[in-house]
C-alpha cells in the first residue's frame, strides 16, 4: 500500500489537535532559534530549553488523543527527534572524552555538535512543512 492511500485510510484529526502539532513545532523553533541567537548552543537549547520541554510533556499528554490520525506520525517524529539528540548528544559527548586523550576530542565535539543542531533544525522544518500540507511522517 503507499503512502498516500495509507494516509487516506486515516481518520481526520480533530482541529484542536492539529494546533497542538503546530505548536508543538513552534516551541521546538524557539528553542533552536533561542541557541542560534542566545548564549546557548542549539543543541544545548533545544534539549534543555523550556520551550522544547514543555513541547516533549505536550506530546505525551496528547499522544492517545491523535492515535489513528495522521498527526500520530508528527508526535511520534516530535518525540523522536528530541530523544535523538539526547542520545547523540551523550554518545558524541562520550565519544569526543574518550578521544581527548589523543587531543581529537576538543575539535571533534564542537563539529558533533553542530551537525546535531543543523539535524534537529531539519527534522523540525521538515515536520513543519508536512504538518501544513497534511501529510504523515514517515515512520
Amino acid at each position: 500500500m503507499t503512502t498516500y492511500e495509507q494516509h487516506s485510510q486515516l481518520i481526520a484529526p480533530n482541529p484542536s489537535l492539529v494546533t497542538i502539532a503546530n505548536i508543538v513545532y513552534g516551541l521546538h523553533a524557539i528553542s533552536l532559534v533561542l541557541g542560534a541567537f542566545g548564549a546557548a548552543t542549539v543543541v544545548g537549547s533545544f534539549l534543555f530549553g523550556w520551550p522544547s520541554i514543555i513541547a516533549v510533556i505536550l506530546n505525551y499528554i496528547k499522544r492517545s488523543e491523535v492515535r489513528g490520525t495522521y498527526l500520530e506520525s508528527h508526535f511520534r517524529w516530535q518525540i523522536r527527534t528530541f530523544w535523538y539528540a539526547l542520545l547523540w548528544t551523550l554518545l558524541s559527548g562520550l565519544v569526543s572524552l574518550i578521544l581527548t586523550v589523543v587531543l581529537i576530542g576538543f575539535l571533534l565535539w564542537p563539529v558533533l555538535m553542530f551537525a546535531l543542531g543543523l539535524w534537529a533544525i531539519y527534522r523540525i522544518a521538515r515536520g513543519w512543512l508536512a504538518l501544513r500540507e497534511g501529510r504523515p511522517m514517515p515512520i
